[in-house]
């Protein structure tokens, strides 16, 4: 039977919407049949399902199931857990394919599905863009295979935390705070710093889908407040905090100040680079100009890319890149590790580091160059009209002779610093940012932005 999605779900890196407006359980079943025919098809017979922590999610998995059955898979439910605990599972098992339940960082009315295929098969790889939209294209012309699959529980929540800690190369005992944010990595998190010498605190282990105490995205600084209080409280060392299915990473240090995405990765690419000489370190277009000058400093190469964690992925393998970020707090290992964005992983990378450094995360974090720069800025244009506001911007800064890098948006650099401006791929929001040396280059960087926006009919809010 033909299935519509409804067209807002259809992301460019995963399906996303409203629970019961424009996501429901019908979807979740038809997702599974077209999923499960694409792998079929690719000659894949064996599929990995999660869950996360949100009330409507075990009734999506359900159903989803149900859909992957009808195409003959053999489905291995690994149950509640992070998102990068199905990325484990699925690599460790070398299974076909993988596929998670999650609203990710979203609101606790929404809900989604991250998808991977192993690279081994046709199309393999993390599922996006183009995979995406053909999903919701069989599904319309219920354009499914029809098998009987065979489905059981598994439990992989010890391998996955053993893996987890096999990197941790520190013996120093540190103080740190962890706040889990009642998202789905809060079990993990209570096995893993069961393990850990030190002193370790937890803030919101609990898994409550509901988010009760503060929404789980550490990008956005009102959320770290009282990772930040218990830091000071406790005089901690550092403290850590995830997102709502623990694949992005926040970090506070011990003089209570952010360190940010851009940051951590510089800190990490230290210890890569020693390693794998030459190698490319990948950021995404919102990163600091700080990293990639000083990823070029330790001798590697600097790519910067297009944001989103499928493109960061897909970039990776092409490149062979054993590190990449973004500065949402996604950040990918393929030193020692998958090359999947797993913010507890990250975690570990980063305690070794600092216990074994004899330098503290604050330290760490004075050691980079300084300089100021805005927020990350989210303000509301239609899909329809977004990326033409990007087309008009480029077309006029083209016709200036600006300096631009348009990979993902257009990112302009001039003699204060650099600005950039680029349509989000998940939501109706142009994202704009900028970085200067000095406050009044940071103005004057706002004026040529602000009037960039201005020339296509929108006002930039105050920032």
């Amino acid at each position: 039977m033909p299935h519509i999605f409804n067209p807002t779900v259809i992301r460019e890196y995963d399906i996303r919407g409203v629970v019961g407006k424009t996501l429901n359980i019908a979807d979740a079943s038809a997702l599974g049949r077209a999923f499960g025919t694409m792998v079929a098809r690719a000659g894949g017979n064996h599929i990995m399902v999660g869950y996360d922590g949100r009330t409507h999610s075990p009734d999506f998995e359900t159903a989803l199931v149900e859909g992957l059955l009808s195409t003959g898979l053999k489905v291995d439910r690994i149950g509640l857990g992070p998102t990068p605990m199905l990325y484990f599972a699925t690599f460790h098992s070398n299974a076909s394919a993988g596929i998670m339940v999650t609203g990710s960082h979203n609101p606790p009315d929404q809900n989604g599905f991250k998808m991977l295929m192993a690279k081994h098969l046709p199309g393999g790889g993390p599922i996006y863009g183009a995979a995406i939209k053909k999903l919701a294209e069989m599904a319309a012309k219920d354009d499914f295979v029809a098998g009987q699959g065979s489905s059981r529980i598994i439990d992989v929540r010890k391998t996955y935390t053993a893996r987890l800690l096999q990197d941790y190369t520190s013996s120093k005992p540190l103080k740190v705070v962890w706040d889990c944010g009642n998202g789905a990595g809060g079990d993990i998190v209570h096995r893993v710093t069961a393990q850990l010498p030190g002193e370790h605190t937890l803030l919101f282990a609990d898994i409550d889908g509901r988010f009760p105490n503060h929404h789980p995205d550490p990008t956005e600084a009102k959320n770290l407040v009282d990772l930040q209080k218990a830091v000071a409280e406790q005089k901690a060392d550092l403290g850590i905090a995830f997102d709502g299915d623990a694949d992005r990473i926040g970090a506070i240090d011990g003089k209570g100040r952010i360190v940010a995405g851009d940051q951590l990765l510089a800190i990490f690419a230290h210890e890569v680079l020693q390693t794998h000489k030459g190698a490319a370190i990948i950021a995404d277009v919102k990163a600091s100009q700080i990293l990639f000058d000083k990823v070029t400093e330790l001798g590697g190469k600097a790519i910067m890319w297009k944001t989103g964690h499928s493109l960061i992925k897909a970039k990776m393998a092409e490149t062979k890149s054993p590190l990449a970020g973004e500065m949402s707090g996604h950040v990918f290992f393929a030193d020692k590790y998958y090359g999947y964005d797993d913010a507890i992983y990250a975690a570990i990378r980063l305690l070794s580091i600092v216990g074994s450094s004899g330098k503290s995360l604050a330290e760490w974090r004075d050691s980079l160059p300084s300089t100021v720069s805005t927020p990350e800025l989210r303000f509301p244009v239609s899909d329809e009209r977004k990326f033409a506001v990007i087309d008009e911007v480029k077309k006029r800064l083209k016709n200036a002779k600006a300096d631009v890098n348009d990979i993902d948006g257009v990112r302009v650099m001039t003699e204060d610093g650099w600005w950039l401006l680029r349509a989000s791929n998940t939501q109706a929001v142009l994202v704009a940012r900028a970085e200067a040396q000095t406050e009044a280059g940071l103005a004057r960087l706002k004026t040529l932005l602000s009037g960039q926006l201005e020339a296509s009919g929108l006002s930039l809010p105050s920032f």
